[in-house]
């Protein structure tokens, strides 16, 4: 089993988005001293919650601080740009470090319908559906545009010596779907949609499109702590809010008052469904038990693994013993985190 982490940097209590990066920062070096495959940074706009708002400029950064882990995005809400610039910008980072970048492309627009006007300006992307940017920037990335297409002979450099890895990240059959025919990488992203049925069927429609088992991953909210009560108390009450738009749309927020501005801004009537969040939770065993599960019944080699805790050194502990409980190398373990002054 392969161990990933997605990072929203978020902001605490007394504390700047400053802070909230720094502590990303410090915790992909971790994470690479670890053994953790892959560490990725989301993206989110006209947040106070969140600070990575720019994950390509993050990702930079991130590069140039550690020295073999795979960095990458969760995801570019690639609706909002232009599929040629992105490219660009990716080929750079892949030429900065290659076979080191990660492309993880989001559907959903990252914010708020302010933020989407903001980053859009009023245009609604030149017409192009999210199939079409997608294909486009497979196509730019990898310097294959058809011969027919109205861009070709427009070359996306520098050419890396390997391009990103593509994945499109999703929670539902439709964008599996739309991930097999394009024959791209696919997260499911379960903490969004825990439906085991649409989990099943998302699988099923990867899998009948022409993809493989070790091009499904999943995204998963997972806290570890010593014992299962003390992770039951880290967890709380977690909610999940999803937003139901009458123009058909669906957009999962983490409060009913940013559901309710969510729809205030989108101008149209709707209507909210609360669950509890869907959050992988206890001791070493207990966790390592119930992801062996997963793993068994979905046939996967990896999952991306977001803790959604905002206290930096509970936190990197969580990710400690998540990384301690599929490993041999415990004692490896315990001495990275004691020089990391977690405990």
């Amino acid at each position: 089993m392969k161990l990933s982490i997605l990072d929203q940097s978020p902001i605490g209590a007394n504390e700047t988005a400053a802070d909230a990066l720094r502590q990303t920062v410090d915790l992909a070096i971790l994470a690479e001293k670890w053994g953790y495959h892959r560490f990725w940074v989301s993206e989110h706009h006209n947040s106070e919650e969140l600070a990575g708002s720019a994950p390509e400029a993050l990702i930079s950064y991130l590069l140039a601080k550690t020295n073999q882990i795979r960095i990458g995005s969760g995801g570019v809400m690639l609706q909002h740009y232009s599929p040629y610039k992105v490219a660009e910008i990716f080929n750079v980072l892949s030429s900065l470090a290659p076979g080191r970048v990660d492309l993880g492309i989001g559907k959903a627009p990252g914010g708020l319908p302010l933020s989407t006007r903001a980053l859009q300006q009023k245009r609604i992307n030149d017409g192009q559906s999210i199939h079409e940017k997608l294909s486009d920037l497979k196509s730019l990335i990898h310097n294959s545009l058809h011969e027919k297409h109205e861009l070709y002979g427009v070359k996306a450099y520098p050419n890396p010596p390997e391009p990103a890895h593509l994945f499109l990240l999703g929670a539902s059959e439709n964008s599996a779907k739309l991930a097999a025919e394009l024959n791209i990488s696919f997260v499911y992203a379960q903490f969004i949609n825990s439906d085991q049925n649409e989990l099943e069927n998302s699988l099923n429609a990867y899998l009948d499109g022409g993809g493989n088992n070790q091009d499904f991953h999943l995204a998963l909210s997972i806290i570890v702590a010593e014992t299962d009560q003390e992770a039951e108390n880290l967890k709380g009450e977690s909610k999940v809010i999803r937003v139901n738009l009458e123009s058909g749309r669906h957009v999962t927020v983490k409060s009913i008052e940013q559901a309710e501005k969510f729809a205030e801004q989108a101008g149209e009537s709707y209507s909210i469904e609360e669950q509890e969040a869907a959050i992988i939770y206890g001791s070493k065993e207990t966790v390592r038990r119930q992801v062996l599960e997963l793993q068994n019944s979905l046939g996967i080699n990896e999952i991306i693994v977001l803790t959604p805790l905002v206290d930096a050194a509970t936190k990197r502990k969580s990710y400690w013993l998540l990384g301690e409980a599929f490993s041999e190398a415990a004692g490896d373990f315990k001495k990275t985190l004691t020089k990391a002054g977690t405990e």
